[in-house]
């Protein structure tokens, strides 16, 4: 195969090689990156076994166990009944982005009592319910008739008021 680029003042000429065919490592971006269009990258740290679709290449040696680590010292911060710490599986943030979820929890927590104890599941299971979307005739829908999510979705909602008492 071959490709030609031209423009005004350029022109550039090139044989496409075995080597330019070949299938990337990381395929997709962002979220919906994938280990050589296969799996998930953390879905894949576990799964010793697993081969690329058709082929006979582990996906194992592409995978680092390295963890990305951010610390946040709650000693350091004053927080208020409706500071929470979101943690979900790609079944939330494949379909909400981080200003959906952080607006729709904004929305939510000031409309319950703060001496509820199960404000905080409410939350979670109310990101769920957002995630999933309303069943329709083309599926399940969210806001702006995207799909929903077709994962699983695990959510925790926890408060960082607890943290006021580290200090």
């Amino acid at each position: 195969a071959q490709s030609l680029v031209s423009g005004r003042k350029k022109m550039a000429y090139k044989t496409i090689e075995d080597e330019d065919l070949k299938f990337p490592l990381i395929y997709g971006e962002g979220k919906k990156a994938r280990v050589m269009a296969t799996i998930g990258v953390t879905r894949g740290l576990g799964d010793h076994d697993l081969k690329v679709h058709d082929s006979n290449i582990y996906i194992k040696p592409f995978l680092s166990s390295a963890p990305e680590v951010r610390i946040y010292d709650l000693s350091k911060y004053e927080h208020g009944a409706d500071d929470v710490l979101i943690l979900a599986t790609d079944g939330l943030w494949d379909v909400l982005s981080n200003e959906e979820v952080a607006e729709a929890i904004t929305q939510f927590l000031p409309n319950c009592d703060p001496d509820d104890p199960h404000r905080y599941t409410l939350a979670a299971q109310d990101l769920v319910m957002r995630a999933r979307g309303v069943l329709k005739d083309r599926g399940w829908r969210i806001s702006n008739d995207r799909l929903g999510s077709g994962d699983d979705i695990s959510v925790y909602v926890i408060p960082l008021i607890h943290g006021n008492k580290l200090s």
